[in-house]
């Protein structure tokens, strides 16, 4: 081989040495760089282990939390809908309990205070009064509901008109005229008036006994307390009623409860039950159940009693020297168990009680007897009506207007028969627009009276 032949041999064989050499070194450059990327893979796991877990952690903790949230949330959930459940159900309660008051009040009350609300002040006042057809026509012997007497009621539509003898011709003509009184009364304030009469039997009666009214007299209540049956007494109840009704009369002044405690006395001794004041209350109570079976309302009468007195308040005063426990144990008997009975009217009498009361002020002006006795005492809610105003204890000693207006104030629903309906009339109307007669005071007594005009009895 020649020279040029070895070199050339030997310039390859350093080449090959070169390029392993280069070989080796790119092998351990590239292992490093391996192993340092495998390093950093490595470590990267670990960081993605590591952020991971802390992930999967931090999620666990937030499900846990969350479940706490929830489970709290829950149980103040619950607690509120018990509380709400609770609360719903003592409202419901509370509305059922004031449901059903109301219930009761929706075919009387309620109808009545709508009634009210469209009356104007002259309107209410107006229903305050119970007089004859008589006075409000100012024709003596009205028999007929005429154009007289039709153009007063429209400017006076006064809450009750009471019949005696010389209103009375015959039953058709009694009929026709309670009627068309309904009718008007129904057309002009949303309400008959009350028709009412003093029926009692034996020495008070108005219709049995008069000609042209074949009815039967059911005789003196003395009479009737003599047999010591009850049964009676709501016999005569029934057949009081079942005649008046029948004439359309919707009151009777009876029955008379008032206990005969002075056997001198001549004012009712023949129309009290009697002396017994246990045996008056049954009697009492009974008639009230009789009269109002046959939808004529029954008027409890003398409060607080006129058994007692010797003087006749038709002509003055008369006094009653009981003490209030005396009272309470004999003369409040027969009316308590009246109002037991349902009785919707009670009248006042002119009676005075300077043992109770401290001076000679008559019942029927006084708050004490109205408020005090009837009303809170004996629990009455009905209407309160007084004696008529014209007689001698009221007129000989008050005018018309003045004794009106004080027996308002003291607490009477409503006047009967004033000596002069006019000036009592205007002199009520002057004292609730002067203020002296709070609108919520007269407002207190009509929405009662109108109460009773729509109740059922």
């Amino acid at each position: 081989m020649n020279r040029k032949g070895k070199t050339i041999i030997k310039a390859v064989i350093l080449a090959e040495v070169i390029l392993l050499i280069l070989l080796g070194l790119l092998f351990v450059r590239q292992k490093g760089e391996n192993d340092s990327l495998r390093q950093q893979i490595s470590n990267t796991e670990e960081q993605t282990d590591e952020a991971r877990q802390a992930a999967e952690e931090a999620q666990a903790e937030a499900d846990d939390a969350s479940d706490d949230v929830s489970e709290a949330a829950g149980n103040e959930e619950n607690e509120n809908t018990d509380s709400a459940e609770s609360q719903m159900s003592g409202g419901e309660a509370e509305a059922a309990g004031e449901g059903s008051q109301t219930s009761e009040e929706t075919a009387a009350e309620q109808e009545a205070r709508a009634l009210l609300d469209q009356m104007t002040v002259e309107e209410k006042v107006a229903q305050l009064f119970y007089i004859t057809p008589d006075a409000l026509s100012g024709v003596t012997g009205t028999t007929q509901a005429g154009e007289i007497l039709r153009q007063a009621y429209e400017e006076y539509p006064v809450g009750g008109l009471v019949f005696f003898s010389n209103n009375l011709v015959s039953e058709d003509q009694l009929r026709e005229m309670t009627s068309a009184l309904k009718e008007l009364g129904e057309g002009r304030v949303g309400a008959a008036p009350f028709l009412g009469v003093d029926e009692e039997g034996g020495t008070v009666t108005r219709i049995a006994g008069t000609e042209g009214f074949p009815v039967e007299d059911v005789g003196d209540m003395s009479l009737i307390g003599a047999t010591g049956d009850p049964a009676r007494a709501e016999e005569v109840g029934v057949t009081l009623g079942a005649y008046l009704s029948s004439y359309g009369f919707t009151m009777d002044f009876a029955p008379d409860a008032d206990v005969l405690v002075n056997p001198d006395n001549t004012v009712v001794k023949s129309r009290s039950f009697g002396s017994d004041p246990e045996l008056t209350a049954r009697m009492t109570a009974a008639e009230t159940e009789g009269l109002q079976s046959q939808g004529v309302l029954a008027v409890l009468k003398h409060f607080p009693g006129h058994g007692a007195t010797s003087e006749d308040s038709h002509e003055g005063f008369a006094y009653s020297n009981r003490t209030l426990e005396e009272l309470r144990q004999c003369e409040f008997l027969p009316f308590q168990a009246g109002i037991e009975a349902g009785a919707r009217v009670g009248m006042v009498g002119h009676i005075s009680l300077p043992q109770v009361t401290g001076d000679d002020q008559p019942a029927s002006l006084s708050e004490t007897v109205m408020q005090d006795l009837l009303r809170q005492e004996l629990g009455f809610d009905g209407i309160i009506i007084t004696d008529a105003m014209n007689m001698g204890a009221i007129s000989e000693n008050y005018g018309s207007g003045e004794a009106a207006v004080q027996s308002v104030l003291a607490g009477a629903d409503m006047i009967l028969m004033p000596a002069d309906f006019h000036s009592a009339y205007q002199a009520v109307l002057d004292a609730v627009n002067s203020g002296r007669i709070s609108g919520e005071r007269l407002d207190e007594s009509v929405l009662r009276i109108l109460t009773v005009k729509t109740e059922e009895w």
